[in-house]
């Protein structure tokens, strides 16, 4: 609702301008609520509110890009707003918008605005920027946390209003909750790629800070991060995982391409086999967890549906015993 809705009356009676403010007030209204969804209009760029930037990445190129165009030939398409208790809130052209307020003598926009509550405004975003280039996976996993852990939805809520499956949903959402804080921190604010925020996921959140830090050190690039990832997930010991850590451009140059080099001399031989082949294993299972988590069903066509369902579930099944068997054999390690 206006602030301005909350002056006492009496207050604007005493000094003769109550009937003014209502006027004024119901004129503003109205003027609003005749601003048809198909209609363009022109709208003063300090009207515009940008509280839903933070479900989108940042990208200096693209700003640069957008901005070399807006001066070049013109705004060429309108920016997509709707309206909230009286406020303008932009939903798509964000790169736009940052372009003409940074243009001496752009004070205004174009704009079209959209009929939708704040749920469908989130889902919007999603929606517009999917016809021309998709959102990044991460710009998606903020819209699903917001929808889901911000306004209340249900996964299901969530995916019928995005247009997704429910998987699609749950995937986007655990990866937003997986991502460290720190990450998200660095993310939001440019200093970390999106492919990096990615890479970093498929650590737990308490090795990711590490992992970010060794990587700004080494000033390692996206691949080269995936690579120290990888040998992360397949470290054994708590050595071996600081010795990646500890110096990662050496570590890369080391690995073997199939397996990561386990050798302990603290470890007997059956040791060292046990531990190489543990390490081999993890290495693969982290190689298939990115594929089925990142690429999946992307990667296949439907003729190989059929050949590939026993081997998935061959998969599924062993890897469920092999997973009791280690929680045994785990508690007869930690045995006095």
């Amino acid at each position: 609702m206006n602030q301005g809705l909350r002056v006492p009356v009496d207050w604007c009676m005493r000094r003769g301008s109550f009937s003014l403010f209502i006027h004024h007030h119901e004129e503003a209204s109205m003027s609003e609520l005749d601003w048809q969804s198909d209609e363009t209009r022109l709208l003063d760029l300090e009207r515009i509110d940008e509280r839903l930037q933070r479900y989108r990445l940042h990208n200096a190129n693209a700003d640069r890009a957008v901005s070399r165009s807006l001066e070049r030939y013109g705004q060429l398409s309108p920016v997509v707003v709707c309206v909230q208790d009286d406020t303008i809130i932009l939903i798509d052209g964000f790169k736009r918008l940052r372009a003409a307020r940074k243009i001496k003598g752009m004070t205004q926009l174009h704009t079209r605005r959209m009929l939708v509550n704040e749920q469908s405004a989130k889902a919007a975003i999603y929606t517009l920027n999917h016809v021309g280039q998709q959102p990044q996976e991460l710009e998606e996993a903020w819209i699903v946390y917001s929808l889901v852990r911000e306004d209340g939805l249900s996964q299901v809520e969530a995916a019928e209003l995005l247009g997704r499956h429910k998987s699609w949903v749950n995937r986007r959402l655990a990866m937003m909750e997986r991502l460290a804080d720190v990450a998200q921190e660095e993310l939001r604010l440019g200093l970390l790629s999106p492919s990096m925020a990615r890479q970093l996921t498929r650590l737990p959140a308490g090795n990711q800070v590490e992992a970010l830090a060794a990587a700004r050190e080494a000033s390692l690039n996206s691949q080269e991060l995936s690579g120290i990832v990888d040998l992360l997930l397949a470290s054994s010991t708590k050595e071996q995982k600081q010795c990646v850590l500890g110096d990662p451009r050496r570590a890369l140059r080391q690995a073997n391409p199939h397996c990561v080099p386990s050798w302990d001399p603290r470890l007997s031989s059956n040791g060292n086999r046990a531990a190489k082949q543990l390490a081999s294993l993890l290495d693969q299972l982290a190689k298939m967890q990115s594929w089925l988590r990142y690429r999946g069903r992307g990667d296949l066509m439907a003729c190989d549906r059929e050949p590939l369902l026993p081997g998935f579930e061959r998969l599924a099944r062993e890897s469920g015993t092999v997973s009791e068997a280690c929680q045994d054999f785990l508690k007869e390690l930690r045995q006095p």
